[in-house]
């Protein structure tokens, strides 16, 4: 090695060292002092479902599309925890809310669980849909639907399409919610049909196709040719037993038209669960937030129908429309339980 060769070797050394000692050594924490905890995220939320469970393409599904829309928006991942049977209520609500600030709770079933968990983590929000009865905790923001003035105009359509004046109704289970859907659809049948008559039978269950295929088809040999449910899951079956025979099958809280293999949606009674759950976290978010009860009916767009398998001709959407305006200006007052159906009148509009 040169002498030349050396003496650059030894020059890069130095000016190295000289960087070298001037860059800043990391900070430390001080004695005794704990690290530094990663920045916490701003915005976190999550939804437990009801035993339908996320797959049903009615409800829960329905309630998820609207959560991760505001996650997309937020630049969040949502967590779920999915419910396979009532008792898991309490538990996945405390799971949540341990987890996150936000716990959306989809489903009346929810309600005791609900109390139990706004008061045991009180520091903390949720969010509720379908639970009727107002909670009146500052940390719970409730959202429920007029699902009779959706249920009344697919009542019309179905009231207006029945060639043999039968008409079936399939709910999941008997509650108050579910009895709405059905005194709302029956009070539009025989607004625009009088001579229909409407067969009612009830699953037990929000969970199993195969008990909603069973009563569909029951319904169907007593004559019905059109069979309207408010099943969740329960409602798959329904609608691959109008597959099977033939009859028309009307979906229920979003657009159910792909579920049918033979085009056998006629049509879906529309309920915006996923506007409800992005309502409740973009007030989180906005920090407008706020306990108590909202309600989402036609006038809002919270409840309607769709179309999406193009089964409803345009005069009949288009005398559809007129009950939806009678509606709107209070000229129809549509039955929300079975004692105000009791006493319904119903109205023909030509």
């Amino acid at each position: 090695m040169t002498k030349r060769t050396i003496s650059l070797l030894l020059a890069l050394v130095m000016v190295f060292a000289l960087f070298t000692g001037c860059a800043k050594p990391a900070p430390q924490p001080e004695q005794g002092q704990a690290p530094a905890e990663p920045e916490k995220p701003k915005y976190s939320f999550g939804m437990v479902t009801d035993v339908g469970g996320i797959g049903d393409k009615s409800f829960n599904d329905s309630a998820w599309a609207g959560i991760e829309k505001a996650g997309q928006e937020l630049g969040v991942e949502p967590k779920l925890l999915q419910s396979t049977k009532q008792d898991d209520y309490t538990p996945n609500l405390g799971s949540m809310a341990q987890s996150v600030d936000l716990t959306m709770a989809v489903g009346f079933l929810f309600e005791d669980a609900m109390k139990t968990s706004a008061d045991q983590y009180a520091d903390k929000k949720f969010g509720a849909i379908d639970i009727t009865t107002p909670l009146e905790k500052e940390n719970v923001m409730q959202v429920n639907f007029k699902e009779h003035e959706g249920s009344f105009l697919v009542g019309v359509i179905a009231g207006l399409t029945t060639k043999t004046n039968v008409i079936g109704f399939v709910g999941g289970m008997d509650f108050p919610v579910i009895r709405r859907f059905e005194a709302g659809f029956i009070a539009g049948v025989k607004s625009a049909n009088p001579n229909a008559k409407v067969i009612v039978n009830y699953t037990g269950a929000f969970d199993n196709p195969d008990k909603g295929k069973e009563v569909a088809l029951t319904q169907h040999q007593q004559k019905a040719d059109v069979i309207f449910h408010a099943s969740g899951g329960c409602g798959i079956g329904v609608i691959q037993a109008a597959d099977e025979k033939g009859f028309w099958a009307i979906g229920v809280d979003q657009d159910q038209s792909a579920v049918s293999n033979n085009n056998k949606v006629l049509c879906s009674m529309i309920k915006r669960v996923d506007v409800g759950t992005y309502t409740i976290v973009k007030a989180y978010a906005d920090n407008t937030f706020k306990g108590g009860v909202t309600e989402l009916g036609l006038k809002e767009e919270g409840v309607g129908y769709s179309d999406g398998g193009k089964n409803v001709s345009a005069e009949l959407a288009a005398q559809v429309e007129k009950y939806k305006a009678a509606i709107n200006d209070g000229t129809i007052a549509v039955p929300a339980t079975r004692e105000e159906l009791e006493t319904f009148k119903p109205v023909e509009i030509k």
